[in-house]
């Protein structure tokens, strides 16, 4: 199967959607700090090299009612327009972002899951299986759980969060 090609006709949706998106990036990690967090600098890294400012960047440890927290504070925030997550996506007992977080999502993006295991399985194989990577909306934000390793970040970040995320954004302020 091939990518599709871009459009040469930008759908209306995208072309008043806002370039920069301020983003706060937390990290979730029992092991894990500003300086060992190779996944959380990647997210900054490519926020910032497609023009998003990184308004706060975060360790929190594997707790949901630690995770449920800070996503709490992010949203009151009035200069935060996106979170994005990072690890804890996976199945292992202590991977519990996605189920501390999607509670709190007003509505849930599930083709961001989908098609983020498709584009791992074409990576990694069948292991991409094992991913419970999410995207959703929240109180008028945009929300990615994304896995913690390097690789992950990189292809969910380049191939469907930096494409989408203007668009998102000015989706979630709609849905308020």
């Amino acid at each position: 199967m091939s990518e599709p090609k871009p459009s040469s006709h930008e759908h209306h949706h995208r072309k008043s959607a806002p370039a920069q998106v301020p983003t706060a990036v937390i990290t979730v990690s029992d092991t894990r700090t500003l300086e060992t967090d190779t996944g959380g600098a990647r997210v900054a890294e490519l926020l910032g090299a497609d023009g998003h400012p990184v308004v706060s960047r975060e360790i929190v440890k594997d707790e949901p009612t630690e995770i449920a927290a800070a996503l709490r504070a992010a949203l009151d925030r009035d200069d935060v327009a996106a979170v994005i997550f990072t690890g804890g996506t996976g199945v292992a007992p202590r991977d519990v972002t996605p189920d501390a977080i999607e509670p709190l999502l007003d509505r849930v993006v599930p083709g961001f899951g989908e098609l983020f295991r498709l584009l791992s399985y074409r990576e990694i194989g069948s292991a991409a299986l094992l991913s419970r990577a999410l995207a959703g909306l929240a109180s008028g934000r945009v929300v990615f759980a994304l896995p913690g390793s390097r690789g992950a970040v990189q292809l969910a970040m380049e191939k469907l969060v930096l494409p989408e995320l203007g668009h998102l954004a000015a989706e979630a302020v709609k849905s308020r």
